[in-house]
Parts: C-alpha cells; structure tokens; sequence
C-alpha cells in the first residue's frame, strides 16, 4: 500500500555527501529524511584503507566511516530509509505547489520542500572479472585515494584523456615508475598535459593496447602484473606491476534528472559557483554528482554540509 510523507528536507544518496547533509540538517530541526539508495555508503564501501579523511591518525576502513556517519546522522535525528528514488517531478504540472515530489522503489510517496541530491558518481570499469576481485588489492579508480599506498612500487594507468594522464602524473610523486596504457596511438588530453607525461623521466607509454587480464597472486591475492594485447597487431605480452588505475572516466547518477535540472555535457549536476545550488531553486546537489574536478571524501562532506545550510536558508526565506 502506498504511503505518503512530507518532509521539509530530502536526502538522496548515503555517501559522505548525503550523511553529512542529514547531519546537519537534523541539526537544524529540519526533521530530514535520507533515503539510501541501492549502495549504501558509496563508494567507500568498497574502499579498505582510507588515509586522507581527517581525524584518524591511523587507517580506517571505508565502511566503518561510512556506519559510523550514518549512526551519527541517526542520533542527532535524522531518518534514514533502506529505498530507492525511481522517478522524481521537480518542474511543470507534477509537482505540488510548494513541495516536489519522489516516487519510489517501495511504492512510497516523498514530498520535501526542498531536496539534497548526493547520489554520486560511478567509475567506469574496463568490465573484466579480476576488477571487482582485485579492488582494493591493487585495482583502483582514484590516485589521489590510494597513491600513497604505491610508494616505491611500479603502477600502471589506463587511458588516454585527462583523467588517466592526471591520474598518472600524480602517481610519479609515489611510485617508482609509471606505465600509461592506451587503446589508440595518441592521448586526447590536453596538449600541456600530454608534455608534461611524455616528458617525464618516471613515466612510459605502451601504445594501441588494452588490458586483457589483470594478473594476481600472494597471500593475500593482490595485483602482480597486465596481460596486454596490441590492437593492431594482435601481439600478446604481460607486463609486471603492483597496482593498476583504472582511469576511463566516470558517469555521475543523473538520469532521474534529465530534462528537469541542468546537466552538463558529461551528466553532471550543474551548481551555481561556490554553492550546490542548481538550476531548480531549492533543490541542491552535493559530491560526485556534481564535482568531477576533486572526488574526495571530504569534498563531498564538506558540500553536503554547505547543502544543508542553504535548505535550511531557503526555507526560512519561504516562511
């Protein structure tokens, strides 16, 4: 049976994002509701050591932050519901006066005065089965994340637009050496940033490549080594490593959103400058929906907590 709720502030998405926003809005006595998604947590569910969040001396596990955010949201207020968004009305004749309303996979009605969306962004996969075995044993989408883990170590990075050259360039401040991996015989990065790779003395590309397999062995099973293939010659080869990067792009979870708020050309959630406002007044965005530049933890947190204080402005200026 179909149930309707009214809340002043609705969260959708549990990453650092969203649970920092619930946080301070229960805060606030705005009574939040955060509804989790299909993976709560994010992607820090499938992050073991985690270095870079503040406060932690030591190494945390991704998943433990990630209760114990969202044990903290719960105890200062907020309501946290195991349910998924599956259709949203944000604009035109759907939408209730001063509340929009969310459908969901339950069956459930929300209608919120002002909406939080932290949904985030995935990382795109080369689609291989030791991928998902591997993460976290040296099979990675972030360098800023997990560089420091390689230090000394030899790494690869596959792909060949900014992300992937980026990626790589910081990982020479790490490890010994870094070997670019690219399907094609030329990068699409920016041109500074293709010198800045080709001229570094840490750094070599293999050309017109793709990863076959991603080779493992130890105890425990961690990353040992590439198993390549040439495109245009068909050539097989293996290359020895500690840790692959897997930098071919991300797609930020929008499609609820298309053609209600804006988007940029890649499907990130567009906000005015500085802020997580975005196209619709009271509707906010927060984290890696919205920011493809830093995709950090605490950027994301930082930004739900900026999200939070601006619904909470909106809706004393509507009062």
């Amino acid at each position: 049976m179909t149930e309707v709720f009214i809340t002043n502030m609705l969260i959708i998405g549990a990453g650092p994002a969203g649970y920092t926003a619930a946080i301070y809005g229960a805060r606030a006595n705005m009574k939040p509701v955060l509804l989790t998604g299909m993976q709560p947590g994010g992607q820090l569910t499938i992050t073991n050591d985690v270095e870079n969040f503040p406060g932690f001396a030591d190494a945390i596990q991704g998943p433990w932050l990630m209760e114990q955010m969202a044990e903290q949201a719960k105890n200062v207020g907020a309501e946290i519901v195991m349910d998924s968004v599956t259709k949203c009305s944000l604009l035109g004749p759907e939408k209730e006066d001063e509340y929009f309303i969310f459908h969901t996979d339950s069956g459930n009605i929300y209608k919120a005065r002002t909406a939080i969306i932290a949904t985030g962004a995935q990382a795109r996969w080369l689609g291989l089965e030791a991928e998902e075995k591997l993460q976290g044993y040296g099979v990675s989408a972030c360098a800023t994340c997990d560089g420091f883990f390689y230090r000394g170590k030899k790494v690869a990075v596959i792909g060949g637009g900014n992300t992937a050259v980026e990626e790589a360039l910081y990982l020479t401040h790490h490890a010994s050496h870094v070997t670019l991996i690219h399907r094609r015989d030329s990068l699409r990065a920016e041109k500074i940033q293709q010198d800045r790779l080709l001229n570094n003395p840490k750094v070599s590309v293999i050309w017109d490549s793709v990863v076959e397999n991603i080779l493992s062995g130890g105890t425990p099973e961690a990353v040992t080594g590439l198993a390549l293939k040439n495109v245009k010659t068909n050539e097989q080869s293996t290359l020895d490593i500690d840790g692959v990067f897997i930098a071919i792009g991300h797609n930020p979870n929008t499609s609820l959103f298309k053609n209600q708020l804006d988007l940029d050309s890649e499907g990130y959630i567009i906000t005015q400058p500085g802020t997580p406002k975005t196209s619709i007044p009271g509707i906010f965005a927060a984290g890696d929906v919205q920011d493809k530049t830093y995709r950090q933890a605490i950027t994301a947190a930082g930004s739900g907590c900026m999200a939070a204080l601006d619904a909470e402005r909106f809706i004393s200026e509507i009062e």
